[in-house]
């Protein structure tokens, strides 16, 4: 892969377990689970899935004494399975309460969210963020101070907005708004600072659900100070509008070296795979050229040349099998993240295709001969023909991994039928 242009914006870094964030450190993706953290057994199951997927933080929902009665079980129960991610607790309203009152689980969580647009109001208010924030210098935990638009200050919110209509000039409302964000989070930061959590502890997000008011903001955000910084729109949206919008509004702030964790906050089906935001902040990573997760199959899109669907379904089987296999293949055959396999459709650009590809093969399009060229590190190795090219195309590739990417060990069976 070709080491990337875009110099990274300087930050502290900050360790979230053993996951290191900011610095010098890659840049971190992190999910969220949709389960009744006081369900372990559900619990455990999507956390483990969202880290076998590639999730390097997750976050869980805290929000009642029985889930953070929960949470020593969960970290049990992952560690038992060899799954040591790091988790967040997600707290609002009433975390002061559930990290005073639930010791073990103030304990094992790796990182604490607060959202100071809701600690408290009025008096209360900084007493409970104090306890909040005390909670984390006792166990040493870093702490995201997560400002969300949906839920910002009002106190804070409606001070700027009289301050702003008193002014000889005043500014819209939006840029108002965007603006009380960064405010609430870089003072919530300070506060958590003089009361004793330093500021290598602390990261920061501000999150809005519009593209560009989210470049505005972390723009914003970035200038004013080095804390890290958490990037993902907020409410992305479900499906292919979710994964767009998220993908423009990151791509933009990542290419000027904004961000050192990302999250996608899609809307699954219901009883969708949760692990599709990991597998999409993962591609919008790679594409990028910012980090490499998989191996990563380049396709063509078909056109009047390409009637059948074969390519399609062999580029989708070999996609699929290259990201089932990565759990084991990541320890067992390191550098194979950055292999390049090339699927593609017919002559006209697939043999050019395929050369450039670390494995690729070229299909023949709609009433050519059925062959199908195979190419490796740019050479012509086989002609690939009958019923059998899927079976032929994925054993290549596997035995290009194994010569290429090392040996596995004499007890792991790499080999997973898709």
């Amino acid at each position: 892969m070709s080491t990337s242009p875009v110099i990274r914006r300087k930050s502290r870094p900050v360790k979230v377990g053993h996951v290191e964030v900011g610095g010098n450190a890659p840049i971190v993706v992190q999910s969220m689970t949709n389960t009744d953290t006081a369900d372990v057994a559900a619990t455990v199951e999507q956390v483990f899935a969202l880290a076998r997927a590639g999730s390097e933080v997750v976050r869980i929902t805290v929000n009642t004494a029985e889930a953070a009665a929960a949470v020593p079980y969960i970290r049990e129960a992952l560690d038992a399975r060899g799954c040591n991610v790091p988790l967040v607790g997600d707290f609002h309203f009433n975390g002061h309460r559930l990290l005073s009152q639930h010791p073990e689980c103030a304990r094992v969580l790796d990182k604490y969210r607060i959202n100071p647009g809701n600690v408290g109001k009025g008096s209360k208010r900084d007493e409970q963020f104090s306890t909040m924030i005390e909670m984390a210098c006792r166990y040493e935990k870093p702490v995201r101070i997560g400002v969300n638009w949906g839920s910002l200050d009002q106190e804070l919110a409606v001070r700027m907005m009289d301050e702003n209509a008193r002014s000889p000039e005043p500014k819209d409302a939006a840029e108002v708004t965007r603006e009380a964000l960064v405010v609430s989070a870089l003072q919530s930061a300070a506060q958590a600072e003089r009361w004793g959590l330093p500021g290598d502890r602390i990261l920061l997000s501000a999150k809005v659900s519009g593209v560009q008011d989210l470049i505005r903001v972390y723009r914003n955000l970035a200038s004013r100070c080095d804390y890290p910084l958490h990037l993902g729109l907020t409410e992305a949206g479900m499906k292919s509008k979710g994964i767009v919008a998220s993908t423009a509004a990151m791509a933009v702030l990542l290419q000027e070296g904004i961000g050192d964790t990302i999250r996608v906050s899609l809307t699954p089906d219901p009883g969708g795979d949760r692990t599709l935001e990991v597998q999409v902040a993962q591609e919008i990573l790679q594409t990028m050229g910012l980090r490499s997760f998989a191996p990563m199959v380049i396709a063509c899109p078909g056109c009047g040349r390409t009637t059948s669907t074969f390519f399609q379904e062999l580029a989708a089987r070999i996609q699929s099998y290259l990201r089932a296999q990565m759990p084991v293949w990541r320890s067992a055959y390191p550098g194979v993240e950055e292999m390049h396999v090339a699927v593609m459709g017919c002559v006209v650009n697939g043999p050019g295709e395929s050369k450039h590809a670390d494995v690729g093969i070229s299909l023949p399009g709609s009433g050519e001969n059925p062959v199908a060229p195979v190419f490796v590190d740019g050479q012509k190795t086989v002609t690939l023909k009958g019923d059998r090219i899927a079976e032929e195309f994925q054993a290549i590739v596997e035995d290009y991994v194994r010569n290429r990417f090392g040996a596995p060990s004499p007890t792991t069976d790499s080999r997973q039928t898709v």
